[in-house]
């Protein structure tokens, strides 16, 4: 069967944004920002592949600052951008050790690389096929976790020398919601420069064929129940920080359990201190209502009680914690999400369930603790109410009424959360956390990470087929 497929027209599956810059070589630096949904992964996949099947003596190389985050999202968008041009994949010699994607006619090469291993892509590359294109994705992480402005100057230094005529680099990045984040203040920079453009994109460039209605209605779900998070998801904007944290928590999110309702599976986060409070925060899983609904509270506070428990004591205190819960809403299985660093908590907890007889099962988890990624899903749930607090979580309500950013870090460009009275928060985010495969699910279409694939990727054969 012949895999021959009819070459498609750039401008039937790249957005009008783009279509001034596809073929221009001219410019050294384009920077490409946008909301979820902006197609600019979309874009630079279609370029990079059009490089290699363009010009026989130009290769290209695709960057993250990880290594290992290449294969599940640039490489796979790569693939399918061969799909989108209507080129047949026996065309390529697609690898995934190394990940490489070669041009058998003219040997031209896609290369992959994580930042820290730019000296192993150098080292293999044809000098009668140079790297002509650059392309940088998820800009973000170099900002974050590596040098910023200065790794991206020697990554341009490792590859420009003798390409200065038509070498040119993309970038690829949503933008963070602080304006003074120092990736922002780059791209500032770099806007004034005669060689660089700048194009900013979001849903709404798209024709609504290639994203689905589906994905339309989240988007203005979200904007109906919290513009600001709106703007910045969808919309790509800078819209600042607010310094409280859950700012879209309210009387809404206040509201007595349902003593009626019984939960097979009720999930509590535990933050441990020794001084500092001990809190265990319970939510129920109700999957018929799609709700998150708090059941119950822990707090303990050494320093402010005087009397400070050790890791058995709180280990018992938690079984009986339960043991009302079971009580009350008889359900089945617990879920517990403790503090990763609490080991020695851990361990009781693991003695005192097994002393008891219980009539449910308790399944004991370390927390996932990546804070801004926990913040992020916890500021989901409670703008969709799926989540919601009981007057039995006083403190964890409190908390939620002060829990905000430090002043300064936000000033820096930076969000880091003040570390005082923060327990409950903790305790929550590790539940939320431990919760969200079930939990994302509930959330409208597209809410659950952020993704930048629109619908015509989805419609292919998967990947691995080809491989």
């Amino acid at each position: 069967m012949s895999t021959t497929r009819q070459q498609v027209k750039i401008s039937d599956i790249v957005i009008p944004k783009y279509l001034a810059i596809f073929n221009n070589r001219k410019v050294k630096h384009i920077i490409l920002t946008s909301g979820r949904a902006g197609t600019k992964s979309s874009y630079a996949a279609i370029r990079t592949d059009y490089q290699i099947v363009s010009d026989p003596h130009g290769s290209a190389v695709v960057l993250r600052k990880h290594h290992n985050k290449l294969r599940k999202t640039v490489y796979k968008e790569m693939i399918r951008g061969i799909n989108r041009l209507g080129i047949s994949k026996n065309k390529f010699t697609i690898t995934k050790s190394p990940m490489e994607i070669t041009y058998k006619k003219y040997g031209t090469t896609i290369y992959f690389s994580g930042s820290d291993g730019i000296d192993d892509t150098k080292g293999i590359i044809d000098e009668d096929k140079p790297i002509k294109l650059v392309v940088l994705d998820e800009l973000t992480e170099f900002f974050d976790d590596g040098e910023g402005e200065d790794e991206l100057s020697n990554i341009e230094a490792t590859f420009v020398r003798g390409n200065d005529s038509d070498f040119q680099m993309i970038y690829l990045y949503n933008p963070p919601k602080n304006p003074n984040a120092p990736i922002n203040q780059w791209c500032k920079k770099m806007e004034k420069r005669d060689d660089c453009i700048h194009i900013h994109t979001d849903y709404r460039d798209v024709p609504v064929s290639w994203l689905g209605h589906a994905l339309i209605a989240s988007a203005e779900a979200m904007k109906l129940v919290d513009e600001k998070m709106y703007r910045w998801v969808w919309l790509g904007q800078a819209v600042g920080v607010d310094e409280l944290i859950y700012y879209m928590f309210g009387d809404r999110h206040r509201q007595k359990p349902d003593p009626d309702r019984r939960y097979n599976r009720i999930y509590i986060g535990g933050d441990y201190g020794q001084q500092n409070a001990t809190t265990f925060e319970a939510f129920g899983l109700d999957t018929y209502r799609k709700r998150f609904p708090g059941l119950g509270e822990y707090y303990h506070s050494g320093r402010e009680t005087g009397k400070q428990r050790s890791p058995s004591e709180y280990a018992k205190d938690l079984v009986e914690f339960m043991n009302d819960l079971h009580e009350e809403y008889d359900n089945r299985v617990f879920y517990i999400f403790l503090d990763p660093s609490a080991k020695g908590l851990a361990e009781e907890v693991r003695r005192a369930t097994r002393a008891e007889n219980l009539d449910y099962q308790v399944f004991l988890r370390d927390a996932e603790n990546d804070v801004a990624l926990g913040i992020s899903r916890v500021q989901k749930v409670l703008s969709f109410d799926i989540m919601t607090t009981s007057p039995k979580q006083e403190y964890a309500v409190s908390e939620f009424g002060t829990y905000e950013y430090d002043k300064k870090s936000i000033e820096k460009g930076k969000e880091v959360p003040v570390k005082e009275d923060d327990h409950c928060m903790d305790a929550i985010r590790y539940c939320v956390m431990g919760a969200w495969k079930r939990l994302k699910y509930w959330l409208p279409k597209d809410e659950t990470e952020e993704i930048d694939v629109c619908d015509i990727s989805r419609k292919e054969v998967e990947d691995d087929e080809y491989l």
